[in-house]
């Protein structure tokens, strides 16, 4: 079966998996494990990262080239729209003018779960601005839609915690978000391996986001080796289609006629 392209704000990407640029022992190992993983899609913390913001300091983008990769600027440490909003127009400042942004606006700093209230003001006005938004937002089937409707570019529904590496919570829900979107649905947050990452691929979801999952492995490199197979076997997986459950076994070869 022939699959259709990761297609965000316009633009055609070759693989489905993104990965963060944060929790590298160093910025060789972060390209190491960015090559690895062979990911179009670079997310980077702008309150937390360098990319240009101090001029002393090593710069993300000496590892990261933006020639090569897509720089996804997000939200992260953000909580309110305010400051979510201010931390986007600083990263297009950054990178140029360019409009594509990852919004994050967390509710609390012990689970770091989305303050919907602040992602919706912060859409609104980030749309307004003429900015492409990819949201991460929780597993609410609703509240996906409402992000859809404001106009962004992606809905990014948590699998589980931020960094927990549990793995999908709520794949009922994951399942719906996905069937009612008219935007690609990218799971993130929460995965912990890479048959986590194959389910969410399975479910039917256009791509996967980590960072933990890769750069707190004890081989972040052949981690993200393994996570770039996992989401390329759950999309074959998905287009094949899975067989049928049965409440009972059903013989490989047939029956009738044994010796």
């Amino acid at each position: 079966m022939n699959d259709s392209p990761l297609i965000i704000a316009g633009k055609t990407y070759n693989s489905r998996l993104l990965v963060g640029s944060g929790k590298y022992k160093d910025l060789e190992e972060t390209r190491l494990a960015t090559e690895a993983s062979e990911a179009d899609i670079i997310t980077v913390a702008i309150r937390r990262t360098n990319i240009g913001q101090d001029e002393n300091e090593p710069s993300l983008l000496d590892v990261i080239s933006v020639d090569k990769y897509t720089i996804l600027p997000n939200t992260a440490g953000c909580f309110n729209a305010k400051d979510a909003v201010r931390t986007c127009h600083l990263a297009r400042e950054l990178l140029e003018g360019r409009n594509l942004v990852k919004l994050e606006v967390l509710g609390d700093e012990k689970t770091l779960y989305p303050n919907i209230v602040e992602t919706l003001s912060a859409a609104h006005t980030l749309v307004s601005d003429g900015f492409d938004v990819m949201v991460y937002t929780n597993d609410d089937p609703i509240v996906a839609k409402e992000l859809e409707k404001i106009g962004c570019v992606a809905v990014m529904p948590l699998a589980s915690l931020i960094g927990s590496g549990q793995g999908i919570s709520n794949p009922a829900n994951i399942k719906l978000i996905k069937e009612q979107a008219n935007v690609p649905v990218l799971v993130d947050a929460g995965i912990g391996c890479a048959s986590d990452a194959a389910k969410a691929m399975e479910l039917g979801c256009d791509g996967v986001l980590m960072n933990s999952a890769i750069a707190n492995a004890q081989d972040p490199v052949l981690m993200a080796s393994a996570m770039k197979h996992a989401v390329v076997a759950g999309r074959e997986s998905f287009l094949a289609g899975r067989m049928m459950k049965k409440a009972y076994a059903s013989a490989s070869s047939p029956m009738e006629n044994l010796i």
